[in-house]
């Protein structure tokens, strides 16, 4: 088992984006009780969580709106921090451990 220098941002989806996704993908289902949700490497030894989500949470809507649909039409109209705080939650975390033995790889 090996330490990772990282934390992470556990990101996971509100009933306002499931309601959402399923307007923009009928064909997606998103089942919020068994919903991992998506986990995001940050720095390691972060202090404070808010100017984590206020530089990240941008790229984070824009990931997961693409992962519903890459119809630009049917995305909202805002892409701001109201409408992050409505489509997920946020938990963090500072350990991050390897439990593979084969080197990480960055795609």
């Amino acid at each position: 088992m090996k330490l990772v220098n990282r934390g992470y941002m556990l990101v996971r989806p509100t009933r306002a984006f499931q309601e959402w996704a399923q307007k923009a993908n009928t064909d997606l289902f998103i089942d919020l009780d068994h919903n991992e949700g998506t986990v995001y490497l940050i720095e390691e030894d972060f202090l404070e969580e808010e100017p984590i989500i206020e530089e990240s949470f941008k790229k984070i809507l824009l990931h997961e709106i693409e992962a519903v649909t890459d119809e630009e039409d049917a995305w909202p109209e805002a892409f701001n921090r109201e409408l992050f705080d409505q489509f997920f939650t946020v938990e963090f975390g500072s350990m991050v451990l390897d439990l593979h033995k084969s080197d990480l790889r960055k795609d």
